[in-house]
């Protein structure tokens, strides 16, 4: 694993964390899919970018 795709990953996890959290707040809904949209696309680049697909 290297350092970028763990910082993409922590950062798409984070991402995901607030999206949710906002969600529970009741916050508009256009916020909530943003941040849920910057999470799996944060996600998806740092698995894709893992050591595996070599």
């Amino acid at each position: 694993m290297t350092g970028l795709s763990a910082i993409l990953i922590f950062v798409g996890l984070f991402l995901a964390g607030g999206a949710f959290s906002f969600w529970k707040q009741k916050l508009p809904t256009g916020v909530v899919v943003l941040l849920g949209i910057g999470a799996v696309m944060a996600l998806l680049a740092g698995v894709l970018r893992l050591e595996w697909w070599s």
